[in-house]
């Protein structure tokens, strides 16, 4: 694995068992653990920001995470440890458009840690790849791309019945699992949830894109925990230029915040690293840090 600065660590309150990290990936980034409850998944995203919360640049061929976090190699290493520790990750449509030739398996995103993630892999006792799960309500996909070619990585499309049948009339392969979630769009984060649990036992679950997916899970309150890398980086927006935060399509506050809860902080460079905790939206009980305040 190529040397990468170990990241230093400033706070740390997330629970649960460390996973088994091989050295090399330990010393990069350190303890990192994760709860993985026995009776649901556990759903965790993973994102990169701005400074001035710009998540794409919408621009053809620049579109990608990469662009925001400067392809910072901090940001790819733990990318490539929660796709090793995944059962399966969770795209939408948008987010293949942006980068057609990607495949979301830890390799690919730091492939000199590729031994290491194969290793951790095995100490978790998982197979070779995680399950790439792609989300489109129009079923309006190329199935040329190596997500769908490659033949070593299993495939769900999640998709309506006006998708799964246009997928069919697109001569979808045998080895692409298709499940129609639902009659129409867009599709919830419950209906995503339950067409890959139809699939088997997946306990950890990881989601990385785009905002509107995100957005869903948001909604749904099916979101345990994001991982979220703030890039010393301004984008900046204008007319033509409406970029997506993290969130699209959805509307929270004032009515519903989601508040988080801080549970990591870490540093690489100028990188932050940040991880929040939102288990508490899950029941609907999460209140804002000033009404809790009249609590005491």
């Amino acid at each position: 694995m190529t040397r990468v600065e170990p990241l230093e660590l400033f706070f740390d309150e997330s629970r649960g068992p460390s996973l088994p990290l091989p050295t090399r990936l330990a010393k990069a980034y350190g303890t990192l653990r994760l709860t993985v409850p026995e009776s649901r998944p556990w759903v965790v995203g993973n994102f990169a920001s701005t400074l001035d919360g710009v998540v794409s640049l919408e621009i053809p061929g620049h579109s990608g995470g990469g662009e925001i976090s400067g392809s910072n190699p901090n940001d790819r290493l733990l990318m490539g440890i929660l796709r090793a520790a995944a059962d399966a990750v969770i795209v939408g449509a948008g987010t293949l458009r942006a980068v057609p030739g990607h495949v979301w398996t830890a390799q690919h995103a730091y492939p000199s840690a590729a031994e290491e993630y194969r290793e951790l892999r095995r100490r978790l006792g998982k197979p070779e790849y995680p399950l790439n799960v792609i989300v489109t309500s129009s079923g309006q996909l190329d199935l040329r791309l190596p997500v769908f070619s490659s033949g070593q990585i299993p495939v769900l499309v999640v998709t309506t019945g006006i998708g799964a049948r246009r997928l069919v009339a697109a001569g979808s392969q045998p080895s692409i699992r298709v499940i129609t979630a639902q009659s129409r769009g867009p599709l919830s984060a419950k209906s995503i949830l339950n067409a890959v649990r139809a699939l088997g036992d997946h306990h950890l679950l990881v989601v990385e894109g785009g905002p509107h997916l995100i957005g869903s899970f948001f909604e749904g309150g099916c979101l345990d925990e994001l991982f979220l890398t703030l890039a010393p980086q301004i984008a900046g927006r204008d007319r033509l230029r409406n970029r997506p935060g993290l969130v699209a399509g959805r509307v929270f506050a004032p009515g519903h915040p989601l508040w988080g809860l801080l549970v990591g902080v870490r540093r690489g460079g100028s990188h932050l690293f940040l991880r929040f905790s939102f288990e508490a939206t899950r029941s609907r009980s999460f209140r804002s840090p000033s009404s809790r305040k009249g609590d005491s």
